[in-house]
C-alpha cells in the first residue's frame, strides 16, 4: 500500500509538469503586435547632418529593446524646423506605436511663440525621451573678417538659416535681439550639412548655432582650424571649450536674461523624440522603456563610440520637464520670445 500511495504521488506529479510545460504561454500584446513589424523613424532633417546621424544610430538598436523587436527605417523629412514633420505625426500617421520622430528642438518653443504653421499640442505628444544634450557654437569659416565676437556687434556676419524653428535661425534672431549682434540671415537651406557647403564656397561667412559634437565626430577640416568659434550657446561652458565665451554673458539688459536662459536650456533635451497621440498606453511605455534600457546597452555606447559620438541621453520626463518650464513662464518673457523667434508676428 505504501508503494501504490507512492508511485501514485509521483504519477501525480509528473502529469502536474505535463500540464505546466503544455500551457500556453502568457500573450504579450505588445510583442504580438509588434512581432513582424516596422517602425518608421522620421528626421526633421536632411540626410548627413547631426539629428541624421543620430536617429540612424537609434535605429540600428532600438528594436531590440520593444517587444517583438520590430525593424526600424529611418526616413527624412526636413522643413519648417520639423514642424511639417511633428504635423505629420500629429494628424495624419497611424496612432499605432509604428512612427516615431526626431525633432528639432525648436519645435518644443513653437507653441510658446506661435509659430505659423503649427497644428498640433506639444502636451499631447507622447515623448519618448532625448538622444543628446547639445554644445552649440557660434561658428565663423576661417575666412570671415570676424575673429571674436565682439566683432559681431561691430563688424557683423552672414550666416544661413535652415528653417523658422530651426537653431541656425532662431540663435541668429536671439543674438541679433540680446547682445546686438550684426547677422544677416540667409535662409532657405535644407539642412545644416548644406549651410556648411555654402561656408565653403563663400556664399556665406558662418552660422549662429553649429553642433560642437558632430563636428568632432566629422574631424578633418571641421576640427583643425577651418572654423572659428566665437561664443558658447550654452547655459554653462564646454569642457572643451574653457576659454570660448557664453553668448549670455553679452545679454545686454537684465530684463532679457530669463528669456535667454529659457532658450538655451533647451540644449539639455537637445535631440527629443516623439510619438503621436493616443497611442495605446502600454507601446508608449514599451517605447519608452525600449528607450531608456538601449541608451545603457554596451552595444549602443560602443557604436556610440565608434562613431566618435559623446552622448547625453534622457528619459521623457526631461523633455517634459522643458516643457512644463515654458508653459511656466512669466508673459513677459513669453512676449519677447514671441517677438524675437515668430517673423510673422
Amino acid at each position: 500500500m505504501r508503494r501504490t500511495g507512492w508511485m501514485q504521488g509521483l504519477l501525480s506529479a509528473v502529469a502536474a509538469i505535463g500540464l505546466l510545460a503544455s500551457a500556453p504561454a502568457k500573450a504579450d500584446p505588445v510583442a504580438d503586435f509588434y512581432r513582424g513589424k516596422q517602425i518608421t523613424f522620421l528626421v526633421g532633417s536632411d540626410p548627413g547632418g547631426g539629428y541624421d546621424l543620430l536617429a540612424r544610430l537609434v535605429a540600428r538598436h532600438l528594436g531590440q529593446f520593444i517587444p517583438g523587436n520590430p525593424g526600424v527605417i529611418v526616413e527624412n523629412m526636413p522643413g519648417a524646423g520639423s514642424i511639417l514633420l511633428s504635423n505629420r505625426v500629429y494628424n495624419t500617421a497611424p496612432k499605432d506605436g509604428t512612427v516615431i520622430g526626431l525633432v528639432q528642438r525648436g519645435v518644443l518653443l513653437s507653441e510658446t511663440t506661435g509659430q505659423p504653421g503649427v497644428h498640433y499640442d506639444l502636451s499631447k505628444f507622447n515623448w519618448i525621451g532625448s538622444v543628446n544634450a547639445e554644445v552649440s557654437m557660434v561658428t565663423a569659416w576661417h575666412t570671415a573678417p570676424v575673429n571674436s565676437f565682439a566683432d559681431l556687434r561691430t563688424i557683423g556676419m552672414v550666416v544661413g538659416g535652415t528653417g523658422a524653428t530651426s537653431d541656425s535661425e532662431a540663435s541668429a534672431r536671439m543674438l541679433i535681439a540680446l547682445t546686438g549682434a550684426k547677422l544677416t540671415v540667409v535662409s532657405g537651406y535644407p539642412g545644416t550639412a548644406d549651410v556648411i557647403l555654402a561656408m565653403e564656397r563663400g556664399e556665406l561667412q558662418g552660422i549662429a548655432d553649429l553642433s560642437w559634437p558632430e563636428l568632432k565626430a566629422k574631424g578633418g577640416k571641421y576640427t583643425d582650424g577651418s572654423l572659428k568659434f566665437l561664443a558658447q550657446n550654452e547655459l554653462v561652458k564646454s569642457p572643451d571649450m574653457p576659454n570660448v565665451p557664453l553668448t549670455i554673458e553679452f545679454v545686454q539688459n537684465a530684463s532679457d536674461k530669463p528669456v535667454a536662459e529659457l532658450f538655451w536650456a533647451i540644449k539639455q533635451v537637445a535631440r527629443p523624440i516623439l510619438s503621436g497621440p493616443n497611442i495605446p498606453p502600454e507601446r508608449v511605455a514599451a517605447l519608452r522603456d525600449g528607450f531608456d534600457a538601449m541608451v545603457k546597452d554596451p552595444g549602443f555606447l560602443d557604436d556610440a563610440k565608434a562613431m566618435k559620438l559623446e552622448l547625453a541621453p534622457s528619459g521623457h520626463a526631461s523633455v517634459e520637464a522643458y516643457l512644463a518650464k515654458t508653459k511656466a513662464a512669466s508673459p513677459e518673457v513669453k512676449a519677447r520670445l514671441t517677438e524675437i523667434l515668430n517673423t510673422k508676428k
